[in-house]
């Protein structure tokens, strides 16, 4: 949403945990004007721990418990930094991250969770903490399946004996269960008794872990973690073909090379969440220590701390009166026994049964759709008059290429200039102008630019930079020179001067990894983010373009398609955070050695706003062919289909359909926006086979030119 209000402050939200995500969810309901917010986590999603045991036992799918911070995001407005945090200069206030610069900010929290990663000879290379999930997650659900297949024996040895650890250990013996296998599962405790319950609570687990065949080894220590087993001290092995770390909270260790106040690896707290000794940062959940109030490590905290959080955090940014954070003293613990039941604890009272576990399934939805229904926020409506042909209901214009003047209307607009004359060999139509250079030779030059579609300038502008790359790669030119074109939405000097240097630098690395050298641009404010790139190429004989095909030739496209219909599904909050993030993964690619492997192409183009046939149908008309392609063999971006079939669609979309129409099979997605998309090239058959094995990944043989109307395209399902 745009706002007249200048941005002058940043606020950084360090992890995707639970209290993080409520305060997302309330920012985009109500944000604070002026206020520029970011989110660093590893990934798209966060998991919710409540409901990890749920999965592990086979209740729940992977989707069902994790947080979709790309929609709270967009919901809240935020920038979200797919990366990992590895330190915190707090006297320049920049959190560092894996894989790009620093990350400013004027006011931060860290709700980074905790590990179960251990320190134990042989954990790091033959065991898996059941924290943080990603690992653990893959791991259970390879091994499960080797287990139903009869590939590896079903011994499991868990060590920890307390509610985590019992949970997950019921949760992987229902799991084999259901599989038609008998488990071998073992609860490995130091204490004296398995722990984080009451005597009442303690027995009847006990009984429901015998009722699952679990054996539970207290007042056991681990010497070492082996391939297949788990040396106990004292001699004895437990058999274990996988081997999961419970016992207990380990904060991450990252934390420990900080400066940051620390209790036992946690982060010291006071009363009001800011960190103890430091205005300007704030720590929540169970990465932080609560001297104020110690209480377990328990995800109901961080749920009841997020209100305080969000309200500390607005006033830290713009002024105010400070809230207190005052954790209940007692609450109410809901432990799973594998199958469809639950244990319930509060005040030394336990009850146990199936109606327990449909009560904590109820809980835990409604927690998790708090995250996932989020509100509506519509535009205001437009009142009065509207002139004619305006829509007062029309859909928000999509970003990126989508955002492009219509093939059409572009023609008509070109059809005013004139004859190449002079150095200039060709004009508009090819991806490039060409010019002959004096001393011989050819010099490329293009521009293009992209209205932003995530927040994230260091993604943004690497996306924009391979964008504009593409068509120099598709002439096969050498990138040379390149100029930036950066608009920036009004913020305020220092916020302007954080921007530009993420931009720079970002630029200078992608123009450099390609050969070519960031020279200067120019920048300016206005509504909205927006960054490009005019980039020249060389090339010893004449580029490539998009005449000069045979029939016969193939059509070879080395990326997938759909990024349009996903990124406009992003904007409507209805896209996967997953697919999302894999799709700008593969966008923000650069595409140089892939060309390289095109070399002996016809024809080359790179596939972007006007559609996949859009672009094979400017191949073919240059060359007075037609083309067929094949369905089965089009590459799709993960999601993409699916977002089609429900209706989203790139603004753009109609009018690709109207300029290239495809004869055959209806399928939308030939006509969706691409940005940074593929390459398409021309070639022989033989040359074609080649470059696709050398290529790899999603490089694909997609359709044929031959005789027929020029332009004319027909899709098959097969080749």
């Amino acid at each position: 949403m745009l706002s007249d209000v200048p941005l002058t402050r940043d606020l950084v939200l360090v992890g995707g945990g639970h209290a993080h995500a409520l305060v997302l969810r309330a920012w985009g309901m109500k944000p604070l004007p002026g206020a520029r917010l970011t989110v660093i986590n590893p990934g798209p999603t966060a998991p919710y721990t409540g409901m990890l045991p749920g999965y592990v036992a086979g209740h729940y799918g992977r989707d069902e418990l994790e947080i979709d911070l790309v929609r709270l995001c967009r919901h809240a407005g935020a920038a979200l930094i797919l990366g990992e945090a590895t330190d915190i200069d707090r006297q320049r206030r920049q959190v560092h991250v894996a894989g790009r610069g620093p990350v400013s900010y004027d006011v931060a929290s860290i709700d980074i969770g905790i590990t179960a990663e251990m320190d134990l000879p042989g954990f790091a290379a033959h065991g898996i903490g059941a924290k943080p999930l990603g690992g653990y997650a893959a791991r259970w659900a390879g091994f499960l399946q080797d287990v139903a297949a009869g590939d590896v024996a079903p011994q499991v040895a868990v060590i920890g004996g307390g509610v985590a650890g019992c949970e997950l250990a019921m949760a992987m013996a229902h799991a084999m269960r259901t599989k038609g296998v008998k488990p071998e599962v073992v609860v490995i405790e130091a204490a004296q008794q398995i722990s984080g319950m009451g005597g009442a609570a303690r027995r009847k687990v006990q009984a429901a872990m015998a009722d699952l065949g679990i054996a539970v080894r207290i007042k056991t220590q681990v010497a070492e973690v082996k391939p297949g087993a788990v040396q106990l001290q004292g001699g004895d092995v437990v058999p274990a073909q996988l081997c999961v770390g419970a016992a207990g909270a380990f904060p991450h260790g990252w934390l420990a090379q900080t400066d940051l106040p620390l209790v036992e690896g946690f982060i010291d707290v006071r009363p009001d969440l800011r960190v103890r000794g430091d205005d300007a940062l704030f720590a929540v959940g169970d990465c932080a220590h609560m001297a104020h109030a110690p209480r377990p490590k328990a995800g109901v905290f961080a749920v009841r701390a997020a209100p305080v959080l969000k309200h500390n955090l607005t006033v830290a940014l713009a002024g105010g009166a400070m809230r207190h954070f005052r954790p209940q003293k007692h609450y109410l613990k809901l432990i799973s026994l594998g199958g469809k039941r639950a244990l319930a604890e509060k005040y030394g009272l336990t009850l146990e049964g199936a109606a327990l576990w449909q009560w904590k399934d109820r809980i835990d939805r409604a927690f998790m759709d708090r995250l996932d229904n989020l509100p509506a926020m519509t535009p205001q409506r437009l009142k009065g008059l509207v002139a004619q042909g305006g829509d007062r209901n029309a859909k928000p214009l999509c970003a990126g290429c989508g955002a492009k003047v219509g093939q059409g209307v572009l023609d008509t607009a070109l059809d005013v200039l004139g004859p190449a004359t002079g150095a200039v060999v060709t004009t508009a139509g090819d991806d490039a102008a060409v010019l002959r250079q004096p001393g011989g030779g050819f010099q490329v030059l293009s521009t293009d630019h992209l209205r932003a579609f995530v927040p994230d300038p260091v993604v943004m502008t690497r996306i924009a930079a391979v964008h504009a790359l593409g068509d120099i790669w598709a002439m096969g030119a050498q990138p040379q020179v390149a100029l930036a074109n950066i608009i920036l939405p009004q913020m305020s000097a220092e916020l302007q001067a954080r921007r530009m240097t993420e931009i720079t630098r970002t630029a200078m690395e992608v123009m450099g990894a390609a050969g070519a050298q960031l020279v200067g641009g120019h920048t300016t404010m206005g509504a909205e983010m927006t960054i490009g790139f005019t980039i020249t190429g060389v090339r010893e004989s004449a580029p490539i373009n998009v005449a000069g095909v045979q029939a016969g030739d193939v059509l070879v496209l080395t990326r997938p398609i759909g990024s349009g219909v996903i990124l406009a599904a992003e904007m409507q909050g209805k896209a996967s955070g997953r697919d999302v993030a894999d799709l700008l993964a593969q966008m923000a690619q650069p595409q140089g050695r892939t060309a390289a492997h095109l070399a002996k192409a016809h024809a080359m183009t790179d596939v972007t706003g006007f559609g996949l046939a859009g672009h094979v149908a400017a191949i073919a008309r240059a060359s007075e062919l037609s083309a067929v392609l094949w369905q089965a063999e089009i590459p799709v971006y993960a999601g993409a289909r699916a977002l089609v079939e429900r209706g989203v669609a790139s603004s753009l979309m109609p009018a690709n359909r109207d300029h290239a129409p495809v004869d055959g099979l209806e399928d939308p997605l030939l006509h969706d926006p691409q940005t940074a998309g593929g390459l398409l090239a021309a070639m022989t058959s033989e040359d074609a086979e080649q470059a696709v094995m050398a290529i790899g990944s999603d490089a694909r043989i997609i359709g044929v030119l031959g005789d027929g109307r020029p332009g004319q395209i027909t899709l098959e399902v097969h080749r």
